[in-house]
């Protein structure tokens, strides 16, 4: 589910020339997810090779990360660990919705209503330990660094960005404010073109700067993750009932501190089902002190001749691998001659 402040959030598009030599540190599961929902064929079926295993995952990582490595953007994908123990209700809620999107994709299969397919497959994808594994042995391959978190990939993305290991956190997902990383990337991997009710449109990377979040809502980092319980995280699902983005930014405001603001909604927090009730004290601490680790930046050499090896194996075109691996020698040796951030 992830946090929901889109709405209140100030927000600037950014070029690749304003990202060309910086280190992006990816939120790998994010960023993983998308491929799995997103790269797949019109009645919803994943890429497979033909031992049926899933290759949708490979086949974003292999080229559109190809792209930006050639826009000169230097990347280090960062995979979670265990999760925290209070993150099992939101896992329990979005098992529920995949059964129920299984559901509804089975009966649009009796009806062979192809598009009902499509739209309920993509609510299926599922990325396994697996797909982790492999990803991080394509990416390794690539010369793209790997970083396996301790616990949450967002919080450890974002403390590399505090300590300057990486410019900015690449993530759909708004939870990297409350974790303070000073950037969020939204829109890094994704196509440049939508398909849209109304046509195509230009889809630019997207840039979200804490400093400038927090000046334009006139609050601080505290109330932000405050803001951030009232709405709903993945550690409270929901949050408090009735509780909007707007709402909960003027009971922010109007309280400050965060006992003062968890008083006055204390009721509505007691009044939640039993599942959705939560100690504001604990998610709180989640934020503000999480799980993180230092880690030295790595950025191996590319293995060209494991690159080819994995992608046909999985049955990838020989021609395409070729073309790909050339551009990324030459983005390589466009990088090599950058100053990075």
């Amino acid at each position: 589910m992830g946090l929901q402040i889109g709405d209140i959030v100030s927000r600037k598009a950014v070029s690749f020339s304003e990202l060309k030599g910086k280190v992006i540190a990816v939120d790998a599961s994010n960023i993983i997810y998308q491929f799995l929902s997103t790269i797949r064929q019109r009645d919803g079926t994943p890429l497979m090779d033909k031992k049926g295993r899933i290759t949708s995952h490979l086949s974003g990582l292999f080229y559109r990360n190809i792209s930006l490595l050639n826009e000169g953007v230097k990347l280090v994908y960062v995979f979670d660990g265990k999760p925290p123990e209070m993150k099992f209700g939101e896992k329990e809620r979005r098992k529920e919705v995949k059964e129920k999107a299984r559901e509804k994709y089975e009966k649009a299969r009796e009806k062979e209503d192809v598009e009902a397919m499509g739209r309920y497959a993509k609510q299926l994808a599922r990325l396994t330990p697996e797909i982790a594994e492999e990803s991080k042995e394509l990416l390794e391959a690539m010369g793209i660094g790997v970083v396996q978190a301790p616990s949450e990939a967002e919080a450890q993305a974002s403390y590399m960005c505090r300590k300057r290991q990486a410019y900015a956190v690449a993530s759909q997902d708004y939870d990297t404010l409350l974790f303070q990383t000073p950037r969020l990337l939204q829109n890094l991997t994704l196509a440049r073109k939508r398909r849209t009710v109304s046509g195509w449109v230009y889809i630019s990377p997207e840039m979200i700067e804490l400093e400038r979040v927090l000046n334009s809502l006139q609050i601080n980092q505290d109330q932000l993750i405050c803001l951030g319980i009232l709405t709903g995280t993945d550690y409270n699902p929901g949050g408090v009932r009735g509780i909007g983005q707007k709402k909960a930014l003027d009971i922010v405001k109007k309280y400050k501190y965060p006992v003062k603001i968890f008083k006055s909604v204390e009721e509505e927090i007691k009044k939640l089902p039993e599942g959705k009730q939560f100690d504001w004290q604990e998610v709180f601490q989640l934020f503000k002190k999480p799980k993180v680790k230092d880690v030295e930046m790595r950025f191996p050499k590319m293995n060209e001749k494991k690159l080819k090896e994995m992608l046909l194996k999985r049955e990838f075109s020989e021609s395409r691998i070729d073309s790909a691996l050339e551009r990324l020698g030459e983005a390589k040796k466009k990088a090599a001659q950058k100053t990075l951030f």
